[in-house]
């Protein structure tokens, strides 16, 4: 059997943690104060410039396209006032055109209405000289109509034809 011994060191494979260990702190302050200074000195030198480089040209780059893009929008609204004016221009222009075409059909419609007029009146004025021919006509007629009548009603009446100088003086008689 083996003796029970009492072990007062550890294990082999089994010691402390080295970064826990109390006998290399002071090199590993020395080593991490290097290494911090070091990374201290490349980042401060190296790495933050570059980044700052970088967002700087960004920063240049967004300032541009903003420049860039006010641009574009100011002539774009100019673009816009330059076609709202030449539409308001071709719309008084339309406008003019259509102020003058009425002005002139209502020229044409009142010369037709004239003209129509005047053809009308010279048709009145020729219906009413044929009407009076008409008349005159038929008041010339009427005496020899009212002849043939008073010689038709007389012949009725008592069955003998009164001559022409006896219906003559019973129509004088009348009209007096």
């Amino acid at each position: 059997m083996a003796e029970p011994t009492t072990h007062t060191e550890v294990p082999e494979g089994h010691g402390v943690f080295p970064p826990f260990d109390k006998s290399t702190f002071p090199s590993q302050l020395v080593s991490l104060s290097v290494t911090f200074v070091l990374l201290y000195v490349l980042m401060a030198r190296v790495a933050l410039p570059r980044i700052a480089s970088i967002l700087e040209e960004r920063r240049k780059h967004v300032a541009d396209d903003l420049a860039e893009a006010q641009r574009f929008k100011e002539q774009s609204d100019a673009a816009i006032v330059g076609h709202e004016q030449a539409l308001a221009d071709a719309r008084a222009h339309a406008q003019t055109i259509i102020d003058a075409r009425r002005q002139q059909q209502a020229a044409e419609a009142e010369e037709s209405r004239t003209r129509l007029e005047a053809q009308l009146r010279k048709r009145l004025a020729a219906a009413e000289q044929s009407i009076a021919e008409r008349r005159s006509a038929a008041m010339a007629n009427v005496e020899a109509i009212a002849a043939d009548s008073v010689a038709a009603i007389v012949e009725r009446l008592i069955g003998k034809t009164p001559t022409k100088e006896e219906i003559a003086e019973a129509l004088r008689m009348k009209r007096s």
